[in-house]
């Protein structure tokens, strides 16, 4: 098997950057910052242009002398610089590089004209390309299914703008849409449908005699196929990489239940970027760093026993079967998953159930032995003979005293199906759990309220990865729930939920009502066994309460280093 290297090559963000993160504050026009309106940019003197297009061109000759198969030029595509100059919203210039669709286009013309140049036509140049913006405003994306009227780049431009690159010398399309105002198409959330770029590369396919390059939520081998029966001529890959990188290997060797899942949550890559961190995984803690970070054989083999069968308790397993320890993993439930069982009960979570399914598989392929339907009390853990144990019990529901006829229950209750929903609905808490589930019941045609004591929803703006944030928050509005923040609630009767906001009595009807108020650690084992004399480690949410991303990782890390 012989594989090819590109290189990809970027003139940068423009009115997409993050400020504080850049120090030229460039546009093809006067533009507001995407981040900050009050951040203005600046337009590009024609020098500069020209001076970037050529930065393109040596860049491009350097990658050839270094051994490079091609390039790739990032991009027309998701709202960075060359993309705001083929917007009309964006690029109003009047001279050569604005105007018409080939003036806007120039700046991308003239590049790969000027690599061709000097890197000869046998060398290949592939372009990034949004075929359609899904923008409805400035900040503001079009979802799917929304009827909107768009602002950026639309279908019948988004071909023209292909068939002209193309023209122009481009050998190859990598084909997605969105622009960093609707950044969740471009960084597509398990809210996505899979494959939801196909029908967007069967459009280019068909009017562009070069091969199309599709991603999107292809993790899935079938829909992967699917795709390149029409949709495209090569499947690319990002994400599900950094979740399992001999993905494609285990494609070819058909070890599809080995693969680890991609949850599309962008905790563990773009959510890290953001904060200054070096892009990993949430589900794969040694993407990155795997040299240094990787799982070693363990010099002493020892029994460990692990008390909880949800992420934590599975990774740590599987870490400790990996380091050749004997390992006992004890689950009170019927079967293992924790609380990533109930939370993966919407259909657009079904990514957790088959990290659940992959935990499943790779622990009885690793030997370890799993006992299910086992409550793991003090007499329990006296009768075994471990040398050491870890503790990883989860978390709980916090659960509100409201005292009230009406139909209260937690959120997993309502998603397990231990408790029937009613028509309508609401919600306290507006954090991850409770916004999701508001949504699960929403798109079931149910009317769905979200109540939330803090000013913002989903821990405001900073409180997760923004594509997953605002296509959450997007989502919310778009079926129709009804959401209310800096909410006290008063009281429930039978009938209402009865509140303030900004000193105003509110009442909305409910039958059903829902507590998503965070969770408590379930650390009640861990306390009673710390004296065993033995080594006792608590981990995941039972040591503190977070996330999957979380669990995970302090379970790797502890693991690991026994």
């Amino acid at each position: 098997m012989c594989a090819k290297i590109f290189i990809q090559l970027t003139g940068g963000l423009g009115r997409s950057a993050v400020p504080g993160l850049v120090k030229q504050f460039i546009a093809p026009s006067e533009n507001e910052n995407r981040f900050d309106p009050d951040v203005g940019h600046r337009a590009l003197e024609k020098a500069e242009i020209e001076a970037l297009i050529q930065s393109f061109v040596k860049s491009a000759a350097a990658a050839k002398r270094a051994g490079f198969d091609g390039v790739e030029i990032h991009a027309v595509h998701e709202g960075y610089l060359l993309d705001q100059f083929a917007i009309p919203l964006f690029n109003r210039r009047t001279d050569e590089y604005g105007g018409d669709l080939k003036g806007r286009l120039k700046i991308a013309t003239d590049i790969v004209k000027g690599i061709k140049n000097v890197c000869g036509n046998d060398f290949p140049v592939s372009m990034r390309y949004s075929v359609k913006s899904f923008m409805k405003g400035l900040r503001q994306g079009i979802l799917p299914g929304e009827t909107a009227t768009e602002v950026g780049k639309d279908y019948d431009e988004g071909i023209k703008v292909a068939k002209l690159l193309v023209q122009a010398g481009y050998d190859s399309l990598n084909v997605d849409v969105g622009t960093y105002d609707s950044w969740y198409w471009n960084h597509p959330p398990m809210y996505f449908e899979d494959g939801m770029y196909r029908e967007f590369g069967r459009m280019v396919k068909q009017a562009v005699d070069v091969p199309v390059i599709l991603a999107g939520r292809l993790d899935d081998p079938d829909v992967a196929i699917d795709a390149l029966n029409g949709c495209c001529d090569i499947v690319s890959y990002g994400r599900p990489l950094l979740a399992d990188p001999y993905l494609l290997e285990k494609i070819l060797t058909d070890q599809l239940e080995d693969i680890r899942p991609c949850l599309s949550c962008h905790d563990g890559c773009m959510g890290r970027i953001a904060s200054g961190l070096a892009l990993s995984c949430a589900v794969n803690p040694a993407c990155g760093r795997e040299l240094v970070y990787g799982v070693q054989t363990a010099e002493h083999k020892e029994t460990i026993l692990i008390i909880g069968g949800g992420p934590a308790g599975m990774e740590a397993a599987r870490v400790s079967a990996l380091r050749r320890h004997k390992v006992m993993l004890v689950e009170k439930d019927a079967a293992l998953g924790g609380n990533l069982k109930v939370g993966s009960v919407p259909d657009f979570k079904k990514n957790d159930a088959r990290l659940v399914k992959w935990y499943v598989r790779q622990l009885e392929k690793l030997g370890v032995e799993v006992r299910t339907g086992q409550t793991a009390d003090k007499d329990f853990l006296h009768d075994q003979e471990a040398d050491r144990i870890l503790i990883a019990t989860g978390a709980t529901p916090v659960m509100l005293s409201l005292g009230s006829e009406n139909k209260i229950c937690a959120a997993e209750d309502i998603l397990s199906g231990k408790v029937a929903a009613g028509q309508n609905i609401v919600v306290i808490g507006g954090g991850l759990v409770g916004c999701e589930t508001a949504l699960w019941l929403a798109k079931q045609g149910l009317k769905v309220t979200v109540v939330e004591i803090q000013e913002d929803i989903l821990g405001g703006t900073h409180g997760m990865p923004l594509m997953n944030s605002s296509m959450l928050r997007e989502l919310l509005i778009f079926n129709n729930v009804d959401i209310y923040t800096g909410v006290n609630v008063d009281k429930i009767t039978k009938d209402t939920v009865e509140m303030t906001t900004a000193g105003k009595k509110l009442s909305v009807r409910a039958d059903t009502v829902v507590v998503s108020v965070g969770y408590q650690t379930n650390a009640t084992l861990y306390k009673e066994i710390s004296q065993l004399g033995i080594p006792v480690y608590n981990i995941g949410d039972s040591r503190e309460v977070k996330n999957v991303m979380h669990a995970i990782w302090n379970a790797y890390e502890v693991a690991r280093s026994i």
